[in-house]
């Protein structure tokens, strides 16, 4: 696969397919976790990696495992990376599993999981796999971070624990004002991805098989004729 290809697979995760605000995946813990910039991070860095590896190994296995029972397989083998990723936590980060709390396990169930074993890793090769997994998860650690230190400050003054300012908006850290930060940032993703699609401009001869031996682009200047009526 040509590294355009597979760098498109690995960026299409972090805006224009975010899965948190674009495709609007995993609402609950990112309501949930994002009180703070220190649970978000915890959150985001433990999805990514059980994305990672069940992706590539869902790739590997996709010829093998039939089709009847592909949702089955695919959650025994998410399950079985949660738990370890859970462990590991437990072991060498005991204060974000008590952040996390019910949340960790429940990556299991996480539809930005099961929606990319689904619909890209048991259709495509290991490596774009990784990446598609890897973008996924850098975007959905992006926006819970961006969420998580719009809440934590406004809300409690601080960032990553430390106090910044004596600002105390409690609404923030509470359910109705993640819903609002949440909104918002739709709405600038939204509009940066607008943005991108209106600077990208295709020519009418695109696609063609004869646009390189076409003398007078007769078909691309009566496109642009109509296109400056229309407008």
């Amino acid at each position: 696969m040509a590294r355009k290809s597979l760098f498109h697979e690995f960026t299409k995760g972090i805006v224009k397919e975010n899965p948190v605000l674009c495709l609007v995946l995993g609402t609950c813990p990112t309501l949930a976790v994002t009180t703070s910039a220190f649970n978000a991070i915890g959150m985001g860095v433990a999805a990514t990696a059980v994305l990672v590896c069940s992706n590539a190994v869902i790739s590997l296995l996709r010829r093998v495992i039939p089709d009847k029972v592909r949702i089955p397989a695919y959650i025994t083998i998410i399950a079985g990376f949660v738990s370890v990723v859970q462990m590991l936590v437990k072991a060498f980060a005991p204060a974000i599993n008590n952040s996390l709390g019910i949340y960790l396990p429940l990556i299991v169930v996480n539809c930005i999981i099961l929606g990319r074993a689904e619909m890209f890793a048991g259709k495509n090769p290991v490596l774009p796999s990784i990446l598609d997994g890897l973008g996924m998860g850098v975007g959905f650690t992006a926006a819970l971070l961006c969420m998580g230190i719009i809440r934590e400050f406004f809300g409690s003054g601080s960032l990553f624990g430390m106090p910044i300012m004596p600002v105390n908006i409690l609404i923030f850290i509470l359910p109705p004002g993640g819903f609002f930060v949440f909104g918002m940032l739709i709405m600038l993703a939204n509009k940066l991805n607008s943005r991108a699609g209106k600077k990208v401009k295709t020519s009418p001869c695109d696609g063609c098989p004869m646009s390189e031996s076409c003398a007078d682009k007769s078909c691309e200047k009566t496109a642009k004729e109509a296109t400056g009526n229309a407008d």
